[in-house]
């Protein structure tokens, strides 16, 4: 699958409407009781681009986005305002966000993950796309530097240390990430009258498998 390791302007992607999907099948029972089960491990995010557009530039530096993606052919990295820290978006990125493992003394990579937990239910999602110099790891609570201590791969979303960490000594890493993504159709339409009075066009786009 092609991907360009760009990211779609964030200031338009800012007011724009989207949010995870699941799906679920759901048989109702001859005696009212369900059954429901799913088919997808993880949900898929969808978001309308179009909401975040302001200006005739706006509609420009979309255009020029989406001609270089060739429509829905590559994809690439979307800012999601309201989910793209491993913390809370009104926190600080903190290498102790998100636990990724335990040492074993021989495994150096760690695939970066976000959980989200509700009671006592969690869910957690792998990710693939962490943005550039915001990742913070640390090893049994100790901070560590990018560049001495590990390097990150940021097309894959993993963290490979300098000396594998020691037998039960946890993992942990803190970051900002996008979400990896493809315009949902071929064609782009616009109406520069429609637009200056108060119109804009639909813009959707789909998470992708990478």
């Amino acid at each position: 699958m092609g991907f360009h390791e760009i990211r779609f302007p964030a200031n338009l992607s800012f007011g724009s409407v989207g949010g995870p999907e699941r799906r679920t099948d759901v048989v109702t029972l001859a005696n009212g009781f369900e059954e429901r089960n799913t088919p997808w491990a993880h949900s898929r995010r969808r978001y309308d681009a179009g909401l975040g557009l302001r200006s005739l530039d706006d509609i420009e530096t979309l255009i020029s986005f989406f001609e270089a993606r060739r429509g829905q052919l590559y994809g690439f990295r979307w800012k999601d305002w309201a989910d793209f820290k491993s913390c809370a978006n009104s926190e600080d990125v903190s290498y102790l966000d998100q636990i990724l493992g335990t040492g074993d003394g021989e495994t150096a990579e760690f695939a970066l993950r976000k959980r989200y937990l509700s009671g006592e239910q969690s869910y957690t999602r792998p990710i693939l796309k962490p943005v550039a110099g915001s990742v913070r790891a640390g090893v049994n609570g100790d901070p560590l530097q990018e560049g001495v201590h590990y390097q990150v791969d940021t097309e894959r979303g993993v963290i490979t240390f300098v000396d594998a960490p020691d037998p039960d000594t946890e993992v942990t890493a803190g970051f900002e990430f996008d979400v990896p993504v493809r315009f949902d159709t071929d064609i782009i339409q616009t109406s520069v009258a429609s637009f200056n009075a108060g119109d804009v066009p639909s813009v959707p786009i789909i998470e992708v498998r990478v």
